[in-house]
């Protein structure tokens, strides 16, 4: 196979009726000791400037497999994509040269990873971290990039920032941490960001915060976000399409308003109904009864039949297309209706 070259790649400016970012029937699999993991299977969503698509489930089903592999940073092997597209501005990046890949990565499309403590070196200070991006994408000095680091950080809205250049990971709070992760994705101003469960172990207080942040700072830039998360609450207020994903398939894809409205699979009305209200205080919490799948040894048919309450004899045989329910909506559910109608049976 030709590998494509970066110069192919369309600059900034006009996408026509191509979207800035479009996964398309992506499939990822892993070879392992005890068997072959398939984590992706059919993948497929886009991505437009200034837009917000959250992609939502549980651990395990394929959100962050999917991202990585949009970020050309799978371990290859074990890691294997058989077939598939994830084209930026028209090129697909599957077929760049690893040269070619490694422009795009941090430049035009970056990553927010969940766990910053385990992502920023422990033994080099934030500044030298964040000026790193500078001295290796934009050759610039250490000292001009100290400098676009304390600019950075200001921006990100860290407290003294000069005088805390020079500090080290762990000489921050968690949400101080993520704000760094952050400073660092949006360095080269990109396009494309992928915040992969920014809000993770973080209180109510200081996610609201870091969500309010990246809203901003997206709309000052107009990039495209890709929202990783298992929870419905964050994404309500930023989200502008919503996919959820479970054993490695979209199972549901529609507007906020949509999913929020009225959910069309009964994984997403799960989800929904899992979420603490005001108005059930003493209630107790629901939880969707069972696992997610081994991806090992899948369930036959559609995957959510083992926890399903509108499981009938051909869930459990076989797979449910995507239907589409209408132009920007599409569920994987056999009885999307009855889930739409609430008639559980």
């Amino acid at each position: 196979m030709r590998k494509t070259s970066l110069d192919t790649l369309p600059a900034e400016g006009g996408l026509g009726n191509e979207p800035l970012l479009a996964v398309d029937n992506l499939h990822v699999e892993f070879a392992t000791r005890a068997g072959l993991v398939r984590a992706v299977n059919g993948v497929s969503y886009s991505l437009n400037p200034g837009e917000t698509v959250a992609v939502l489930g549980e651990s395990g089903s394929g959100k962050s497999v999917t991202a990585q592999a949009i970020m050309g940073i799978l371990d290859m092997p074990p890691a294997r994509i058989p077939q598939g597209e994830v084209r930026f501005r028209g090129t697909d990046l599957l077929k760049l040269s690893e040269e070619a890949r490694t422009q795009v990565r941090g430049q035009r499309i970056a990553m927010i990873f969940q766990d910053a403590l385990s992502a920023l070196n422990p033994v080099f200070t934030v500044g030298w971290q964040i000026s790193e991006m500078f001295r290796v994408h934009r050759g610039m000095s250490k000292r001009d990039g100290m400098k676009k680091a304390v600019e950075l950080m200001d921006k990100v809205r860290i407290p003294a920032a000069k005088q805390r250049i020079n500090d080290y990971p762990h000489q921050f709070s968690g949400g101080m941490r993520q704000r760094i992760m952050i400073a660092m994705s949006i360095a080269l101003d990109p396009e494309v960001l992928i915040a992969d469960e920014p809000t993770t172990a973080l209180d109510v207080t200081v996610q609201a915060q870091i969500m309010e942040l990246l809203a901003e700072l997206q709309r000052e830039s107009n990039m495209g976000m890709i929202l990783i998360t298992h929870d419905l609450g964050v994404v309500a207020d930023v989200a502008d399409k919503i996919a959820v994903m479970y054993g490695g398939r979209i199972v549901e894809n529609a507007s906020v308003h949509d999913i929020y409205k009225s959910p069309a699979h009964p994984y997403t009305k799960g989800l929904l109904e899992s979420i603490p209200r005001v108005d059930l205080k003493g209630q107790e919490l629901y939880a969707i009864k069972g696992l997610p799948p081994n991806l090992l040894d899948m369930p036959t048919g559609c995957a959510f039949h083992p926890r399903c309450p509108y499981r009938q004899d051909n869930c459990v045989t076989d797979v449910p297309p995507l239907h589409e329910i209408s132009g920007t909506r599409n569920s994987a559910c056999h009885y999307w209706r009855e889930v739409l109608d609430g008639d559980q049976r």
